[in-house]
């Protein structure tokens, strides 16, 4: 059988390197790392993780909770994730929470019984079981946020600035032309809502059309942004910016039931740029986040407090806006 040695001598390195390039990947060259993963690829070799188990009381697994399995936006998050942990010879479990707390202790008794090493989870609420983890002196607790940011939560976090994001859709809105805008939130209980919602106010207090705000609270599906797409139409509204591109497709249908047409009735912004978002008719402009990247730097910084190191701080990636068939420039009305 292959063993460590074998790719060492293939690669041409040291073992110890080998062992960090399966383990902490990110502390090695690229160049180095791709000739190990090559020969590792060519001699078919398995790293003995059961046997890791035993000298580390490792489970070498860790929980990463999604409060909503069936939302677009989460798929590529979840392959950024297990990929990540994949190469660090870890497995992921997966749990849908489904908004509920009852759940999200469940899941969260996982860690506290020691049958996963840490735990990842892409909602705003820490479970209750868990609070008194983080105040239990010694080593930092395993658990990483992802996607939203709560300074509360004392956890660290890898999201976007939901605030200048927001912010940036109705710069851009503003610049076409456009004064009375629809905004459909998500749930306000949620801090990345609020952040969202914070940016679309204080852009529109400096373009000086605060009060041709329309704004209605949504829940991020489809049925939602069908619901409150009508509402904002019957308004009177020439663009709508949705908090979630799922949204965003329920208010384009919305618009083609009331008889009229996007984007030369009404402009329409998504935000997570879901897989979709380009095959729409038309095209969807929306806020793009760098969902993979997300679920990569959670699990990283996890790993990183699982080998003992002590990681307070929050890590904010870029977003960008990408413009494309569903806005254009505010149709003129007498």
């Amino acid at each position: 059988m292959t063993n460590i040695i074998d790719v060492a001598k293939r690669a041409a390195v040291s073992t110890a390197t080998v062992s960090r390039v399966i383990s902490r990947p990110e502390k090695v060259s690229e160049q180095t790392r791709e000739r190990v993963q090559k020969a590792i690829a060519e001699l078919k070799y398995e790293p003995n993780h059961a046997a890791r188990m035993l000298r580390t009381f490792r489970a070498s697994k860790i929980l990463v909770t999604v409060p909503d399995i069936a939302n677009p936006f989460f798929a590529a998050l979840i392959q950024g994730a297990e990929e990540r942990a994949r190469l660090a010879g870890y497995a992921v479990i997966l749990g849908d929470t489904q908004h509920d707390a009852v759940l999200e202790n469940q899941y969260a008794a996982m860690l506290l019984h020691r049958d996963v090493d840490g735990f990842v989870f892409l909602g705003h609420r820490l479970p209750e079981k868990l609070k008194a983890l983080l105040e239990q002196p010694g080593r930092q607790a395993p658990i990483v946020n992802g996607c939203e940011y709560s300074p509360g939560l004392d956890v660290p976090s890898v999201h976007i600035d939901n605030a200048l994001a927001a912010a940036d859709a109705i710069d851009h809105l503003a610049g076409l032309g456009h004064r009375d805008i629809g905004i459909i939130t998500g749930p306000l209980v949620s801090p990345l809502s609020r952040d969202r919602l914070y940016g679309v106010e204080r852009a529109a207090a400096r373009h000086l059309i605060s009060r041709g705000l329309r704004i209605q609270h949504g829940d991020f599906s489809v049925e939602c942004g069908v619901e409150h797409g009508r509402a904002l139409i019957a308004e009177g509204v020439t663009a709508i910016f949705s908090f979630s591109d799922e949204m965003a497709m329920g208010v384009l249908h919305a618009i083609t039931q009331a008889g009229l047409s996007c984007p030369q009735d009404v402009s329409v912004i998504g935000f997570d740029n879901i897989q979709l978002a380009r095959f729409l008719t038309p095209t969807l402009t929306t806020v793009a986040q760098p969902t993979r990247q997300i679920g990569e730097e959670a699990v990283g910084i996890l790993l990183r407090i699982i080998d003992g190191e002590e990681i307070r701080s929050t890590v904010t990636l870029p977003h960008q806006l990408i413009e494309r068939q569903s806005t254009a420039r505010a149709p003129q009305r007498s």
